[in-house]
């Protein structure tokens, strides 16, 4: 079995990927190498001392599976060079049908496809600024951010897109994005100072936010199950609003849901208006 290093980078993989497929090796004799510089060394050095299986030959694939294989590449598991690398490898031996949801390989890739088009949305949705002091100087706007798979660099440009010329900040454990204005900065590893940043800014608003969430919360309407679907109980640690839920989720349980409203609201003085006795008022000619 041949060890190909690479860089971890999609570019990286797709030049690797290129000489192994132009030397004929096919998937099986291939382990994927994605490690620090000295193993890169190590392993490329064995690598290059294996003569080649066959002569080089030109290559080619469509557009469409290049953009596939990108896309799926953000997908985090143990084997995810294994499989782009099998497709790749079939389709460039004519084997269309690896590209399709119908194929064992296939159904694979577009499955992967999928959970990366929904954590791209999951950004989008659960991600929460929080403003800095300009005299601080920096980004104007930090946020941490945990996501499932190599989403950032790529689903980030949402946000420049809305907020202009702000500048904003969001690390993650793995790499972080910085947009000055003008440009958008892509580091990985994310540097340590972006992270501390990030997780130590506070936010001078998140009373004001909390207590408009918690009154305008229905226990009536709580349903768990399409709560918990639409907003993955992993997301709730890095919200602020995340600490609330399980407590006005118990509420409602408890009875609030007969109110149709927080509790904080439901014990308001006032007069309940039945709808039913509304009186409806003449309409003149």
């Amino acid at each position: 079995m041949y060890s190909v290093c690479f860089d971890g980078s999609f570019a990286g993989w797709r030049d690797a990927a290129r000489i192994q497929l132009r030397r004929g090796r096919a998937p099986h004799q291939l382990s994927w190498v994605q490690d620090t510089q000295e193993n890169q060394d190590l392993f490329g050095q064995l690598d290059e001392a294996q003569p080649a299986m066959a002569v080089d030959r030109p290559v080619r694939v469509p557009r469409a599976l290049i953009d596939q294989l990108e896309s799926a590449a953000r997908f985090r598991c143990p084997q995810r060079w294994a499989l782009l690398y099998r497709i790749l490898w079939r389709v460039a031996n004519g084997d269309q049908a690896a590209m399709l949801a119908g194929d064992v390989d296939g159904s694979e890739l577009h499955a992967r496809l999928k959970a990366v088009r929904r954590e791209a949305h999951h950004l989008h949705a659960f991600l929460r600024f929080k403003p800095r002091d300009a005299i601080a100087g920096g980004p104007e706007l930090v946020a941490w951010y945990e996501p499932a798979h190599d989403i950032l660099a790529s689903a980030s440009g949402h946000f420049a897109e809305r907020l202009g010329r702000q500048t904003w900040l969001i690390a993650t454990p793995e790499d972080g994005v910085y947009w000055d204005g003008e440009k958008l900065h892509h580091a990985n590893p994310c540097p340590l100072e972006w992270q501390q940043l990030a997780q130590r800014t506070n936010d001078c608003n998140e009373a004001m936010w909390l207590a408009y969430y918690g009154s305008t919360f229905n226990p009536a309407r709580l349903n768990r199950s399409v709560l918990e679907t639409n907003m993955p109980v992993r997301f709730w640690r890095n919200l602020p609003e995340g600490p609330l839920i399980p407590r006005l989720m118990s509420q409602a349980r408890a009875g609030a849901q007969a109110d149709g409203q927080a509790q904080a609201v439901a014990i308001q003085p006032g007069k309940r208006i039945n709808a039913d006795a509304e009186k409806v008022l003449p309409v003149r000619q």
